[in-house]
């Protein structure tokens, strides 16, 4: 495969990031009203290490799992990678 097709999946995805995130915040604030209570949560992924927060223990709990499997999927990448191209 050309270098290519990954910078033009790479830019795919993150455009359609943006879309989602706009699409959400467009949406979240026509459906609010005054008395609900907003919650957030979010994640930073630096490497295979994981920042979380948040303004409630639920949403948290849920991201916390997410960043725990985030994670363990990017160490399992990390390790064949080193061990498929150590065998080269």
């Amino acid at each position: 495969m050309d270098a290519t097709v990954f910078y033009s999946l790479g830019f795919v995805l993150i455009v359609s990031g943006i879309i989602v995130v706009v699409t959400a915040i467009i949406l979240f604030s026509k459906s609010s009203t005054k008395k609900d209570r907003i919650r957030g949560v979010g994640i930073i992924m630096v490497g295979p290490i994981p920042i979380i927060f948040g303004t409630d223990k639920k949403s948290i709990r849920t991201v916390l799992t997410l960043a725990l499997a985030l994670t363990i999927i990017a160490l399992i990448i990390i390790v064949l990678n080193y061990w498929l191209l150590s065998n080269l």
